[in-house]
């Protein structure tokens, strides 16, 4: 079954948050049931980054467990970027529903109250949307893998590249909530350590804020070179916006860039700024046969890191309870996130990897310029390699992060 744009807003994700739509696939008589919560953003500033797009990836992986001898059942709901709406969904799912996993979130705030309630009903989340390093940090647990980008690897991907570039003084504008905190955090690290300075930063409201006006004027007053845009999505589109209008002359660097809001802001406006990711769909073989899948499902569109981050989390726990056993599966989410870790992961969005102990999927990160509108080639051609990162250096070193299941 394909699902487009339409098909996926019939259940009233934008106005329900805690209403919960099934969408089975599999076998109808296979038996057991595996059910998968993807707990997203289908209505705010998220949205195309995850939302529609990351359902359609959970079942491009379910897709391929047709034939496993059990069902697999996906569930979706819509948290309204609140951790308090999430948290209440996920016990909701896993204490009345018999939900066995939870994947995406695309909120900080709510992932590290998901993972809290995971831990406490002993189940699994698989984080792919949320940025916070404090994941596999001071809140990290057992039962919790982060499975794509976080705030320490982007901090040094795109932070330490700008830092390199002359870009020795910033100001951030910052989503007031724990992704913007940890991401101006960990960049600040970095920009510090390499003899930089932070002139001084502003924490806007989120979600809600659309106007940041007073706020690039102000950070153009401080004289800093580079402004850290500290947010993502709808915001980040806003920001860079705002600032190509006011004529902002500070570098920008989005710090949390996709696909989808270089789709959003055109190549005239985004030409030039240096971005992050750990997938782009035109990479390589692979993952070009992994988006012309995804489009399919999802039209007019190509998969941004957190849709490829659903895919192959989901895929990798599929594995795990096709080798474990449905039953064996079920008893406990941390003993079936201790198996995940001890499995190899391998799929065509991000290659070969492993997840470490702290719950980090380990694998490259890509740094990336956006395009002159003379340089594409057609729809989608957005972006030009110019530094990959192996996956042994481009996480946080496995001692530093504070992570009680590390042993020192």
């Amino acid at each position: 079954m394909n699902f487009t744009r339409r098909t996926m807003t019939l259940g009233g994700f934008a106005t329900a948050a805690a209403a919960t739509v099934p969408f089975r696939s599999g076998r109808a008589q296979a038996e057991p049931t595996i059910k998968i919560g993807c707990l997203t953003d289908m209505s705010g500033p998220y949205r195309d980054l995850a939302g529609p797009g990351a359902v359609a990836a959970a079942h491009m992986a379910v897709d391929e467990f047709a034939s496993k001898g059990f069902k697999v059942e996906v569930l979706v709901a819509d948290h309204l970027n609140k951790p308090d709406v999430g948290a209440t969904i996920a016990r909701q799912w896993f204490d009345r529903d018999g939900v066995d996993v939870i994947v995406e979130v695309a909120n900080s705030g709510v992932a590290l109250a998901v993972a809290g309630v995971a831990q406490e009903k002993n189940k699994v989340y698989l984080n792919s949307g949320a940025a916070s390093s404090d994941l596999t940090g001071k809140s990290c647990n057992a039962n919790t893998i982060h499975w794509v980008y976080d705030t320490y690897m982007l901090a040094k991907s795109t932070g330490g590249a700008m830092v390199k570039a002359g870009g020795d003084s910033w100001y951030f504008i910052t989503a007031d909530y724990a992704f913007g905190h940890a991401l101006q955090r960990d960049t600040t690290d970095f920009i510090t350590g390499a003899g930089g300075k932070v002139l001084g930063s502003v924490a806007y409201p989120f979600p809600g804020t659309s106007d940041f006006s007073s706020y690039l004027i102000q950070a153009q007053a401080t004289g800093a070179k580079v402004l850290g845009i500290a947010n993502a999505g709808a915001d980040t589109i806003s920001t860079i916006k705002q600032a190509k209008e006011f004529g902002i002359k500070m570098k920008l660097a989005g710090l949390l860039l996709f696909i989808s809001d270089v789709h959003s802001l055109g190549l005239e406006t985004a030409q030039g700024i240096v971005m992050t990711d750990a997938f782009y769909w035109d990479l390589n073989d692979h993952t070009r046969a992994f988006s012309d899948r995804y489009t399919a499902k999802m039209p007019g569109t190509r998969p941004t890191m957190v849709h490829a981050g659903v895919y192959s989390s989901s895929l990798h726990y599929l594995k795990t309870v096709t080798a474990m056993g449905v039953a064996e599966a079920k008893k406990s989410g941390a003993a079936t996130i201790s198996r995940m870790k001890a499995m190899p992961t391998d799929d065509e969005c991000f290659g070969k990897g492993s997840i470490r102990i702290d719950g980090r999927c380990i694998h490259p990160s890509y740094l990336w310029e956006v395009k002159k509108p003379s340089e594409s080639k057609g729809p989608w051609d957005y972006c030009k390699l110019l530094a990959t990162t192996p996956a042994d250096e481009a996480f946080r070193p496995l001692d530093k992060g504070g992570c009680s299941l590390v042993k020192a």
